[in-house]
């Protein structure tokens, strides 16, 4: 490639990479507080429930999952079946893994993720944080791996449902944020099912 070419694609580049970082400030301020409540309400129930344990609730996944749902609303990879979906899967293949596979980490860890990669791309459920949830099923410590399948449930589930419900709530307060986005399968099913009614 030529050094004139080569500078016209940098210069191309950063205006792509310009606009899509570009957001309004009032879109700062919703990203905030629903990332705020939705990481607030499940570090709350953690406290409530397990004072003196180690984070269990509160995995680092969600964080990730905050920054997909709160900050790029309209990401194919933020919607509520990638949400949810990506963390259960991911969550599901992790626990499977280290029940299943001997203790050696350098063969649980990358499989978890590996395969969650997969079944998440099989099941149209892809989630980049899933990979973490996976990981985490593995490495976690024994307190998760002493919770066997219940970590499917009970914090994956549960946290992506309160993750999910805040979104729902902070993501379409003003009309110019909506999720999920309005391109999405589920607002697409809604409207079918509306125009069938109607």
């Amino acid at each position: 490639m030529s050094p004139k070419k080569f500078k016209r694609q940098l210069r191309v580049y950063r205006i792509v990479f310009y606009r899509e970082t570009l957001v309004d400030p009032r879109e700062h301020f919703w990203s905030f507080v629903g990332a705020f409540i939705g990481i607030s309400i499940i570090a709350f129930m953690q406290s409530l429930s397990l004072p003196s344990i180690e984070n269990v609730f509160l995995i680092g996944s969600f964080g990730a999952s905050s920054v997909l749902i709160y900050g790029a609303i309209e990401s194919p990879l933020a919607q509520p079946r990638n949400l949810i979906g990506g963390h259960v899967v991911s969550a599901l293949i992790g626990v499977s893994v280290a029940q299943i596979m001997p203790d050696i980490l350098w063969l649980t860890a990358p499989t978890s993720v590996a395969l969650s990669i997969v079944v998440m791309q099989v099941t149209r459920t892809l989630h980049p944080p899933g990979g973490a949830t996976a990981l985490i099923a593995v490495t976690g410590g024994t307190k998760i791996a002493s919770m066997g399948y219940w970590y499917v449930l009970n914090p994956v589930l549960s946290g992506a449902l309160i993750l999910f419900l805040v979104a729902l709530l902070f993501n379409n307060i003003t009309k110019n944020r909506h999720y999920p986005a309005k391109n999405s399968r589920l607002r697409l099913s809604r409207r079918r099912q509306l125009r069938k009614r109607f």
